[in-house]
């Protein structure tokens, strides 16, 4: 079957990897790769689609480019559920098909992952995400598994794949 005859994956493929303590992310999108970079690297555009239904997103500090550095909070709904969490790390690398950045959750900085996201072109308006999360320790990657990232990660891809058949990128 070819994936490319797909309308969109529904739900982004999130495996944990058995050899490194690493996470790996893969989704279809009806984008170019300069849209899905632009949608990660423009803090305008991501806090439109970043997290779970549940949150806000407001950004505190993002420099989006190479050696930059962000930080953004995600705030619940109607104060429920938690309050806000706060997220950080830098950008080593940016570029329209390939992004690396580190990630840190504020109450755990001891544990940093290293993120790389590239976007593979598949023709026809279509790219393919590739997310490869390696994480500090196996712990570190099976904690941030069961954080219900998987909830932030699929329900943050349908308001993406929204802001892109409306033409906002």
């Amino acid at each position: 079957m070819s994936t490319t005859a797909l309308p969109h994956h529904p739900q982004a493929e999130i495996t944990a990897d058995p050899d490194v303590p690493a996470i790996r992310i893969e989704r279809d999108f009806n984008a170019t790769a300069a849209q899905l970079s632009r949608a990660h690297l423009d803090p305008e555009i991501f806090v439109q689609w970043c997290g779970p239904d549940s949150v806000t997103v407001r950004v505190v500090e993002w420099d989006a480019r190479p050696l930059g550095s962000y930080r953004y909070l995600c705030v619940e709904k109607g104060g429920e559920g938690g309050g806000e969490h706060a997220f950080r790390g830098t950008f080593p690398h940016v570029s329209e098909n390939r992004i690396v950045q580190t990630f840190c959750y504020e109450p755990f900085p001891e544990s940093i992952s290293l993120e790389t996201m590239t976007f593979t072109d598949l023709g026809g308006g279509r790219t393919r995400l590739h997310a490869f999360s390696l994480c500090d320790s196996f712990e570190a990657r099976d904690q941030m598994l069961a954080s219900g990232m998987d909830t932030g990660v699929n329900e943050g891809y349908l308001k993406l794949d929204t802001l892109l058949a409306r033409g906002a990128l």
